[in-house]
């Protein structure tokens, strides 16, 4: 079976001698005139990124995670280490090295934007020694931010410790992590972001801005229904958004056992990736949003008692860059 290790660029060194080969590797490109960070640059690089690629990660996804944390390096220049896990112990070495880095020149030569990536093929048998090795490699004066991408169990990512216990943030996708992901207790759960919930930051923007010219008392009274319907492909922004609005209704006043929360797929003929609908006590009252994040265009439909108002609107998910920047720092 291809390993996502093979998948990933970069030139393969000796895993002792990683910082000595990315000081050369920088050494060269500035002598074949390439952008490389000044020696005493301090301002090189803001972060440290730890990417896990779990077991489920397919050699196509790790290449495609790969290029998303270049494109976010582009706005923020970080070192960034990515975990690549054997499914099974292999003869050869039981921990492998690649190094890759590139800069980006702004406006000026002195605006540079550098990112270093050190990726670390292990074994099961290597694992005790990854935490010390990943010490190494990373920036000890930067913050660290952990990506956990399509782990297979919550409870064996939990062994991490170290890397869940020092991270600013841990960041994961619901909609490809364990069904556990969200309420397992994590070392540090105020630190927890789902990309899913930051992908969603345009449409919770829409939504909410819509409905918060109107009186909170309006919009809960009389409530009895509100459901999400998702495209399959959105299955996971189908049940956040769901969970978005229960806890943005209750603190408008509306009661745990007053509505009825229902989430689930879209009609085959229905156009929109994601919808929306309150349905009320007077039927004569509603709300409704529709949204088609891949042509990106929704439609808003209301009445709240003061006649019928219907709007066009952009609907959008972010991109995986800006959705990890957002998890990141917001």
């Amino acid at each position: 079976m291809p390993l996502i290790f093979e998948a990933l660029p970069g030139i393969e060194v000796p895993v002792g001698a990683i910082a000595k080969n990315l000081s050369q590797m920088w050494a060269e490109s500035a002598a074949y005139g390439r952008p490389a960070p000044d020696a005493d640059d301090a301002k090189a690089t803001q972060l440290n990124v730890v990417l896990h690629l779990g077991l489920n990660t397919t050699p196509e996804d790790a290449a495609a995670q790969f290029q998303v944390m270049r494109g976010f390096s582009k706005r923020y220049p970080c070192r960034i280490v990515v975990l690549c896990p054997l499914h099974q112990d292999v003869p050869g070495p039981e921990m492998r090295a690649k190094i890759y880095g590139e800069c980006h020149l702004g406006k000026s030569k002195s605006d540079k934007r550098c990112v270093e990536f050190v990726m670390l093929s292990y074994s099961r048998s290597a694992r005790p020694f990854l935490e010390n090795q990943v010490s190494v490699c990373l920036s000890t004066d930067l913050p660290l931010y952990y990506w956990a991408h399509r782990f297979s169990a919550s409870g064996r990512l939990a062994d991490y410790r170290y890397l869940l216990s020092r991270a600013k943030r841990v960041l994961i996708d619901s909609a490809v992590a364990p069904a556990d992901a969200l309420t397992y207790p994590w070392e540090n759960p105020a630190g927890l972001r789902d990309l899913v919930y930051s992908r969603l930051l345009p449409v919770r923007q829409t939504i909410g801005q819509f409905l918060s010219v109107y009186p909170p008392a309006l919009l809960a009274g009389g409530l009895r229904t509100v459901t999400v319907g998702h495209d399959a492909s959105l299955a996971a922004e189908g049940r956040v958004l769901g969970c978005w609005l229960q806890r943005r209704l209750a603190a408008c006043g509306v009661a745990a056992d007053q509505v009825k929360f229902v989430t689930g797929p879209l009609a085959e003929k229905a156009a929109a990736g994601l919808s929306v609908k309150f349905e009320y006590e007077n039927q004569a009252r509603f709300f409704r949003w529709a949204g088609d994040v891949a042509a990106g265009h929704a439609l808003f439909e209301a009445d709240f008692g003061a006649g019928r108002t219907t709007l066009s609107a952009a609907a959008s998910l972010l991109t995986p860059e800006n959705a990890l920047s957002e998890a990141m720092f917001f």
